[in-house]
This record gives structure tokens, C-alpha cells and sequence, in this order.
């Protein structure tokens, strides 16, 4: 497959690689439109050896560096992410928002409309229920899509900023996972859950302000 068109990286030590994503205007699912903002968004999900680097511990069900970390609540979440932003020299990291995160798994400017996040063929893109023997797997096992992000159809679902419902105390997450339906897995499916649950199939990926 050949590589993302001239796409912009970063790396960080403590949480990898991020793509920058640019701006631009996409009709996503309703009621989400992207703006014209550009953002960094994570190559992949947050890993097990990177909570570690930043918490001191591993409360994931599947115990595997490489993996993405799972049973972290929304509210973990923060705690990481404070835990993060305090030691990162000013560059702000967080969750994206729902808009972003769609915007970003259809592949931003580049996106070619595919039904996945990378292409129409789920089994080359995404862990689901068919192929991935009721477990996790590590990261960028699978094809990424035109943006050079992994994992953004399946494996785990991706916590988001946003409340599910415009009340509550329910976040939303994205993306489908290890056990989802093949429906599960594309761009706009979202669901929520509440602010607590620690779930073995959803963890997250971060974003980062220019």
C-alpha cells in the first residue's frame, strides 16, 4: 500500500507518533461537520508501555506492551491526561472530539469515502469479531488509513470528549472492537458509556493543539 500523501509526524518520547491532520470542511454523520481547524491526532492508540511510562501501572485485562491499554475509565483518562500535560513542556495533549475523531478515521482531505477508516475490506483494517480469536492485538497489526492512522476501525473502541447525549454523565466512544459487529467498525457508529465504566474493550487515542 502506498504511503500517505507527504503527511506531517511528530514524535513525542512518552506517547509516540501523531499525524497531523488538516483542516478542512467533511459532512459527517448528523450532526457533526468538521471545521476547518487542523489538529495532531495520535498514529495510534494509547499503548500499555505508554500508560505505564506516565501512571506506574497497567490495569489492562490483556497484558501485552504493544497492545492498546483497556479497562481505563473517561475519568482515568484525564488523570492521564494531567499526569501528561504536566511533564510535556507546555504542548497540551487530549481526547479529540467526536467531529475530529470521525473526520480523522475518514481520512481528513484524503479521505476517499471508504466504508472503514482506511478502505472497504475490514478484514486488511480491523480486529472485529470474525478474526481477532475474543482478544486485543497490537498496535499497527493492520492496515492504516489514507491518513497513516491504525486501528481507527476496531480493536478497542476510543473514548471521547464529548458527552454522548448533550446531558449525562455518559462519554462517547468510536471506532468498534475486538468482539463488534462489522457495522460497528465504521466511522460514524457511537455509542457512550458512563464516565466510570472500565470496559476490556475500550481504551483511547489522544489528540495534540498544533
Amino acid at each position: 500500500r502506498p504511503e500517505p500523501e507527504d503527511p506531517d509526524f511528530i514524535t513525542d518520547p512518552l506517547v509516540g507518533t501523531f499525524v497531523l491532520v488538516k483542516g478542512g470542511i467533511m459532512k459527517l454523520s448528523d450532526p457533526y461537520t468538521a471545521g476547518a481547524n487542523s489538529f495532531y491526532m495520535g498514529q495510534t492508540e494509547v499503548t500499555q508501555a505508554q500508560w505505564r511510562a506516565v501512571m506506574g501501572n497497567n490495569p489492562s485485562y490483556f497484558k501485552c506492551d504493544d497492545c492498546h491499554v483497556e479497562q481505563v475509565s473517561w475519568n482515568e483518562v484525564q488523570d492521564f491526561l494531567s499526569n501528561l500535560n504536566g511533564r510535556s513542556g507546555g504542548v497540551r495533549y487530549r481526547l479529540p472530539t467526536e467531529a475530529e475523531w470521525e473526520y480523522a478515521a475518514r481520512g481528513g482531505i484524503l479521505s476517499k469515502d471508504y466504508r472503514y477508516a482506511g478502505g472497504k475490506k475490514i478484514d486488511k483494517l480491523a480486529w472485529y469479531e470474525k478474526n481477532s480469536e475474543n482478544s486485543t492485538h497490537p498496535v499497527k497489526s493492520k492496515l492504516p488509513n489514507e491518513l497513516g492512522l491504525y486501528d481507527m476501525s476496531g480493536n478497542v473502541f476510543e473514548w471521547c470528549q464529548d458527552l454522548y447525549l448533550s446531558t449525562g454523565t455518559h462519554y462517547a466512544v468510536r471506532g468498534g472492537c475486538w468482539y463488534s459487529h462489522m457495522d460497528c467498525c465504521t466511522p460514524s457508529y457511537h455509542i457512550g458509556y458512563h464516565k466510570d465504566a472500565k470496559e476490556f474493550f475500550v481504551g483511547f487515542r489522544l489528540a495534540r493543539t498544533p
